[in-house]
């Protein structure tokens, strides 16, 4: 018997997946930190910071206060390691194997394996591995630009890219991060106990098990949704998750107006017999970074949650809708709105530049408790208390000047 789901009870089920369905009910600790990027399989590396960086802000979203360097200590002991899997994520450490392949054979991931590059700057790659193997890690800072200062990511110095090239082929690994800088080192000592003709799945496997975590991820699936989650090889993916429902790990579902096959994850059959019998609510409302897991697939979160949505920090500002850093802002299952913020650290100010609700919402008595509460609670957490809300609601402008 198909299961049947209507669309706000899709969402809470995915919300169950991602941690973002309840506020948290204790203190975080730094263990909570590796249990929501295994529930996430990703963690979204962005260094943009006029805000919390993205990594750090999408734990926030998911465990409340807590110290952010704790994900800088996960990294450091080991627990993590980065690679490309959606982008530049931290990915917990026993998931290396799922990426090894990306690392042996990267001739197929563009601009972030330049094959030229490494072909007319063999020598001075090869150099810098060496120089790395017998004297110990480095960062793109210990190499001095030799024709003045830099542009951008565009007009990287060569040995920053050098050092990118070796990342990618897996040969050297993000040892730590100091002031969000990559220090790094040869891959035998980040992962000493890593061997190839031991440990390396087939390319078969390792791509069915990164189905496996993003279904889990997402809790409810459709085979569309699929691939973007690790960045796969677009294709049919719908055998697979049928073979997958067979095995027990996936329930076969239909969303109410939707014609195709959807699928709940296994592990979420406490929270699928609550949506059943309406009883599955959330009470959560927190800000989302612009690269969350939750809003990082444009089609997957207008198809849950009639949210259209596009970064625009890398659009030039005269092109901008809503702003440069623009964070969703999900409140009670719902993705209600977005705001232009910035956090002015010096000055312990938390700026909101623009707070726009989505079309169709009303800003509510209920609705603008719960958002100011939570902005209180996030400006409190960046360090600048003081909220200063240049154009919002009206209805919200009053409960945070109350709260």
């Amino acid at each position: 018997m198909t299961l049947h789901l209507s669309l706000p009870q899709a969402r809470l089920l995915h919300l169950a997946a991602q941690g973002l369905l309840a506020p948290p009910r204790r203190k975080a600790g730094p263990a909570d930190v590796m249990s929501a990027i295994r529930r996430m399989a990703l963690l979204q590396i962005d260094t943009i910071s006029v805000v919390a960086r993205s990594p750090y802000l999408v734990l926030y979203s998911r465990l409340g206060h807590y110290d952010p360097a704790w994900l800088d200590a996960a990294l450091a002991s080991g627990q993590l390691f980065e690679y490309w899997a959606h982008e530049a994520c931290f990915v917990p450490r026993e998931d290396y194997r799922l990426l090894r392949h990306r690392m042996l054979d990267p001739a197929h991931m563009g601009w972030k394996y330049p094959q030229r590059w490494l072909e007319q700057h063999q020598p001075a790659v090869h150099a810098i591995l060496e120089q790395v193997r017998q004297h110990g890690p480095v960062r793109s800072a210990d190499f001095k630009r030799s024709a003045g200062k830099g542009d951008g990511w565009w007009d990287w110095k060569p040995e920053k890219r050098h050092l990118e090239v070796l990342f990618t082929l897996g040969q050297l690994m993000v040892k730590e991060r100091r002031n969000f800088q990559r220090v790094y080192d040869v891959a035998e000592r980040v992962m000493p106990e890593w061997d190839d003709a031991l440990h390396l799945p087939s390319a078969e496997t390792a791509q069915r098990d990164m189905v496996r975590h993003s279904c889990r991820a997402l809790g409810v699936v459709k085979a569309g949704w699929v691939a973007d989650y690790y960045r796969l090889k677009r294709g049919k993916y719908d055998a697979l998750l049928h073979q997958l429902a067979d095995a027990g790990e996936l329930i076969p579902a239909r969303i109410e107006g939707w014609q195709h096959d959807v699928f709940v994850h296994h592990s979420l059959q406490e929270e699928l017999a609550l949506a059943a019998a309406d009883q599955l609510k959330s009470g959560h409302s927190t800000a989302l970074s612009p690269f969350d897991p939750l809003v990082w697939d444009r089609k997957r979160v207008s198809e849950l949650f009639g949210f259209d949505y596009r970064i625009e920090c890398y659009t030039p500002a005269a092109k901008r809708q809503f702003g440069y850093f623009v964070l969703p802002l999900l409140s009670r299952g719902r993705l209600v709105g977005r705001m232009d913020a910035k956090a002015h650290r010096q000055q312990g100010v938390f700026e909101i530049k623009h707070l726009y609700l989505e079309a169709g919402i009303r800003p509510s008595a209920q609705l603008c408790r719960d958002l100011a509460a939570m902005l209180h609670k996030l400006a409190a957490w960046h360090g600048t208390p003081r909220i200063q809300l240049q154009q919002g609601p009206s209805a919200l402008a009053v409960q945070l000047a109350t709260n």
